[in-house]
């Protein structure tokens, strides 16, 4: 049944006006009747003609009035509607579960869809059900359609008694609706990427060997070559609309637009390859660097990151290219095999500025990495002999004590000849590190890696020694950085610099011996990356008394290590013809991630086997150790999961994974570089 029409309101009130106001009137009849009698009944008459005329105007009149408030209100809602479709702003009404109930033409022309109770995520799948606006609240999120971008603006809205008054649609048990706005940002997306498109950034290449590879080539032609290098580079940068400038002779700087620069990375910069393959007789090929800043807020700042770019391009061996975005870091190439500087300048500069720094210091602390290995300890002592030549206080920062490292400390431990706290632990460390302390870190670069973390910050006097490729972790506040990914080891590196720090520096045997097996453990016994300065040095630790037979004695295995090794290798498997996987087992090993890398080290013999890969669970955590025959770059698969290492030599620790699932990742990560050619 139909309720009947009524009025309410101020309406209302306003049509019983005549009845409150025949109330006075009744009462001013009254009063002139007291008066005089003839005059109120001509005041009593004029009042009952005023009441017939209030009540005739009120019941005839009034459903006049409801009629036209009727229609109006139709009329209205019509205009409304109308008003509503025709909006030029795209706008839909959905239910509570995001299905659309209902869009305007503009959204229609849009997204050509009309409404059938079809999710919205159908036509936006951004849209998700994550996506849509709680109890009072309201959403914005980018969507796409057909190559335009929109911004939605969802409101959610709850239409009480809806569902009670009509018979036709249920929006649920919480009548909630939700009303959506489509603003087009096309146009200004396209702006805003047309103006970053058209940014400059800023690049640095420099040839990396330019002296060694013009001393390769007859002297003829070596105004042909270093010709054939400018030729290549500005030619290969041409191609990007690149202006380029020759600042120094194996120094050019570069400007393109950011257009280009998702160009030059698609293909891996193979200008890099481009100049390797220049050949007019050079013994040794061409490598470059090339640094690039992108994403800078100006001119000069990318500037400065294209510098820093460069800088760690070529402490990570060369022959490679970074890209430094932001916070973000790229590489690319560094496949090839990195080659020996034959020239010791840069150590010999390197030494004169440690010296210079050790003796403004009154005392010196040496860190090596987390878990110490015999290359860690013997770069130590050697920087060690170096402080205490220079007659400063010097310690060694050293807390796990692994079984490698475990029969060297004691040679210095029992020794009257050093100090009895020449080795502090961490907490140690912490207190007696000041701004007068020089601290030298060896065999590492990573912050998160050194012994103690903490006293990177308790000094600025850092210096860094060390052989391993950098990463986009560094120790940022060092006053001196030694990185060279061309030594065999930091002991080979500490060797050279202990030459050159003063004359007459003699070695003591103890000394000369933990060097020396520092040298000999990270070459697996002078096989891998060695090269002629690699032996000099040992050849000068042994002129100083390191003794090779003892050496060998110290790090004899047991009968349970040797055992979990072969067992290991026995059980090997053979990836895609040229790859070693292995588990090593920790049993009750004391080092089991020594033995990985030793068994590592061993799959290496094994025919056809170009690189080895030895996964050990220890804590929670896999390590997996990486060798090569330096076929295969391992330290740019390594890098994948965030370790490093350089490119015969590297490793990474995953955290909790099983050994099958980090192998099934280390795998499907080879088979994705392989095709994309990265290794």
């Amino acid at each position: 049944m139909k309720h009947q029409v009524k009025l309410k309101g101020q309406l209302k009130s306003y049509l019983r006006w005549p009845f409150i106001l025949s109330c006075l009137l009744i009462a001013m009849t009254i009063g002139i009747f007291i008066v005089d009698y003839k005059a109120g009944f001509i005041a009593l008459l004029c009042l009952v003609c005023y009441l017939i005329a209030a009540l005739m105007i009120y019941y005839r009149i009034k459903p006049i009035i409801v009629s036209e408030l009727v229609n109006f209100a139709l009329e209205y809602g019509q205009v409304q509607k109308a008003l509503l479709y025709d909006l030029q702003v795209p706008y839909a009404v959905l239910d509570g579960q995001g299905k659309l109930l209902w869009a305007n033409r503009s959204f229609d022309e849009i997204a050509n869809e009309k409404p059938g109770f079809k999710g919205i995520d159908h036509i936006f799948p951004e849209l998700t059900s994550d996506k849509l606006p709680g109890d009072g609240n309201k959403a914005i999120v980018p969507v796409t359609y057909e190559g335009n971008y929109f911004r939605a603006e969802l409101s959610r809205i709850t239409v009480t008694d809806f569902s009670e008054h009509n018979a036709l649609v249920d929006i649920g048990e919480d009548n909630v609706l939700i009303t959506m706005y489509l603003f087009d940002e096309t146009e200004i997306r396209n702006y805003i990427r047309e103006n970053q498109e058209q940014r400059l950034v800023c690049g640095i290449i420099f040839v990396d060997n330019y002296e060694e590879a013009l001393n390769s080539t007859e002297e003829v032609r070596q105004s042909l070559l270093a010709a054939l290098i400018e030729r290549k580079i500005t030619k290969y940068m041409q191609n990007y609309d690149a202006i380029v400038t020759k600042i120094e002779k194996d120094r050019y700087q570069f400007v393109i637009q950011h257009r280009y620069l998702p160009l030059l990375q698609s293909s891996k910069f193979s200008l890099l390859d481009e100049v390797r393959e220049i050949n007019i007789g050079n013994e040794m090929p061409v490598t470059l660097c090339i640094g690039v800043g992108a994403d800078a807020a100006n001119y000069a700042q990318s500037n400065e990151w294209a510098k820093n770019a460069i800088e760690l391009a070529l402490g990570r061996g060369g022959d490679q290219a970074v890209v430094k975005e932001r916070e973000k870091i790229f590489y690319y190439g560094g496949k090839k095999k990195q080659v020996e500087k034959s020239t010791r300048v840069r150590a010999r500069v390197k030494a004169h500025a440690l010296k210079q720094l050790i003796e403004g210091k009154e005392q010196v602390v040496i860190m090596g990495h987390k878990i110490g290995d015999v290359d860690s300890f013997g770069a130590s002592v050697g920087v060690y002999r170096i402080a205490r030549a220079l007659n400063k206080k010097a310690y060694i920062v050293l807390n796990e004590v692994t079984k490698s490292v475990r029969p060297l400390k004691a040679c210095f431990q029992d020794n009257s000849y050093y100090d009895s706290d020449m080795f502090l632990n961490e907490a140690q460390a912490r207190e007696i590190v000041d701004l007068n302390t020089a601290l030298i870190i060896v065999d590492v670069n990573r912050p998160s890696y050194t012994e103690c973390p903490e006293l990177l910050s308790g000094t600025r006097s850092i210096v860094i020694l060390d052989h391993h490729r950098q990463s986009s972790e560094s120790i940022e506040n060092a006053v001196l950085s030694y990185i060279e990914p061309y030594a065999s080891s930091a002991s080979e590196m500490v060797a050279e610099i202990l030459q050159y720090i003063s004359d007459g520096i003699k070695l003591r045997s103890e000394e000369a011996d933990a060097m020396y097996a520092g040298l000999m453990i990270d070459t697996n016994n002078f096989l891998n990356k060695t090269g002629v300065r690699t032996f000099e040095a040992a050849a000068y630790l042994k002129k100083n008394g390191a003794d090779v037979t003892k050496i060998r004695m110290m790090f004899r295995d047991d009968m349970e290590t040797f055992q979990v090794r072969a067992e290991a290798v026995s059980k090997a498997e053979i990836f895609d013809d040229v790859f070693a996987f292995a588990e090593c087992k920790p049993g009750n090993l004391e080092t089991p991630t020594v033995v990985g890398a030793q068994i590592a080290n061993e799959l290496l013999n094994i025919t056809n086997v170009k690189a080895s890969f030895v996964f050990t669970f220890v804590k929670d955590t896999v390590y997996i150790s990486a060798r090569s025959m330096e076929e295969v770059n391992v330290q740019l698969v390594m890098e994948k999961f965030g370790g490093g290492g350089h490119s015969a030599i590297a490793g990474a620790q995953l955290k909790d994974i099983s050994v099958p699932a980090a192998m099934t990742q280390v795998k499907a990560e080879i088979r994705r570089m392989k095709s994309e050619g990265e290794i």
